[in-house]
């Protein structure tokens, strides 16, 4: 059952229920932007990453405000929402290989241009035989392994074997390569994290050469993420984009360091749990109601936005602990969060409540919440 939504149109941020998903629209428009700029001056694709937001409403405004072509998600379910909320154009950036779901995949290929990733020959059959009962065409894009050491198979000889299965078959299309080093993302320090992106772009390379001389033409090149899309984007090899947390801009991500050493400042925060003080007992210490399960600390504690003074520093299951030693804090005092990994901590709202000037500009559903399947 969808939660109550938190807000409503018009309201001060003082008036919003906590814990609640709060999205800045200047931060996050700003942070649009700036990826769209890039997109247009490199001549680049984006298809922007929608596991980030599960939102078709931030999807749209993507799409024709941002410069993408169209989204990427995880998962069928995932995609599923997004074409029911009138996405147009989706990659499902990963493997799907349960019978049920590649029935679903190719049934969703009818309504939507679907794009899917494939590292396996036996899989290829079965995606085949599921486009041909619908009468739909499913294009595919076969993974290579460019460090992530997750997915994939190995660049080069194997990755060709796998495009010409794809091209031979029926109700298929081979529409390129997925080349995506998601570990490379979070890597803090600035000149590692260009040699990892190195690798992969001279793994795609040859990848690329081989497929040509194979006589396969190769449509997409897809792959970057926030971390690392300056690098692809300039590799003249990827032609397309797969940024995501770039809208929002967790606290982790700003962790990661540019050229000069200081943390990414292509990107502001513009996605928030807002939080109440709901307790102040003790001097030095304050509590408040996002805990656990108002946001995901696999990456982290959240960051108090706009407030040095202070600090979250433990949680349960309903309970946050702010350190406050000026005891500034006082009961039903509203604190921004910055969720150390926004992608997780999205999945467990049903709205967003968009602000701007300190007032509720918008209330978004979370589409895919959930959608994990």
């Amino acid at each position: 059952m969808t939660a109550p939504r938190p807000a409503s149109v018009g309201m001060s941020i003082d008036e919003v229920d906590t814990p609640c998903l709060l999205v800045d629209l200047d931060a996050f428009e700003r942070n649009v932007a700036t990826v769209a700029r890039f997109v247009a001056e490199t001549g680049v694709r984006l298809r922007a990453h929608a596991k980030t937001h599960k939102s078709a409403d931030i999807a749209a405004y993507q799409i024709e405000k941002g410069g993408a072509v169209g989204v990427c998600c995880q998962k069928v379910s995932e995609a599923e929402a997004l074409v029911d909320g009138g996405i147009r154009d989706v990659l499902v950036s990963n493997q799907v290989v349960a019978p049920l779901k590649i029935d679903r995949l190719a049934a969703l290929a009818k309504r939507a241009r679907i794009i899917v990733c494939v590292d396996d020959a036996a899989n290829v059959a079965d995606l085949s035989a599921a486009a041909a009962k619908h009468g739909a065409t499913i294009e595919c894009l076969v993974e290579i392994d460019v460090g992530q050491d997750r997915c994939g198979v190995e660049p080069g000889a194997d990755a060709v074997a796998l495009a010409q299965k794809i091209a031979a078959s029926p109700d298929l299309k081979f529409a390129g390569l997925q080349a995506y080093h998601g570990r490379a993302q979070h890597i803090r320090d600035y000149a590692l994290r260009k040699a990892h992106i190195d690798f992969a772009i001279a793994a795609t390379k040859q990848t690329l050469s081989q497929l040509y001389h194979a006589g396969i033409e190769c449509g997409i090149v897809a792959g970057a993420g926030t971390g690392t899309f300056r690098f692809e984007g300039a590799s003249g090899i990827y032609n397309e984009l797969q940024c995501g947390s770039y809208v929002f801009m967790d606290a982790d991500y700003q962790r990661v360091k540019g050229a000069n050493g200081e943390g990414i400042s292509d990107f502001d925060n513009a996605l928030f749990v807002l939080t109440s003080v709901m307790s102040k007992t003790r001097p030095g210490k304050a509590v408040c109601d996002a805990g656990l399960k108002a946001q995901s600390v696999d990456s982290g504690m959240p960051v108090v936005f706009g407030r040095d003074d202070l600090r979250y520093v433990k949680c349960s299951d309903e309970h946050g602990v702010i350190e406050d030693p000026g005891n500034t804090l006082k009961l039903n005092d509203k604190l921004k969060l910055v969720p150390g990994h926004c992608d997780p901590t999205v999945n467990l709202y049903d709205w967003y409540v968009a602000v701007r000037g300190g007032r509720v500009e918008a209330v978004w559903p979370v589409t895919a919440r959930g959608r994990v399947a």
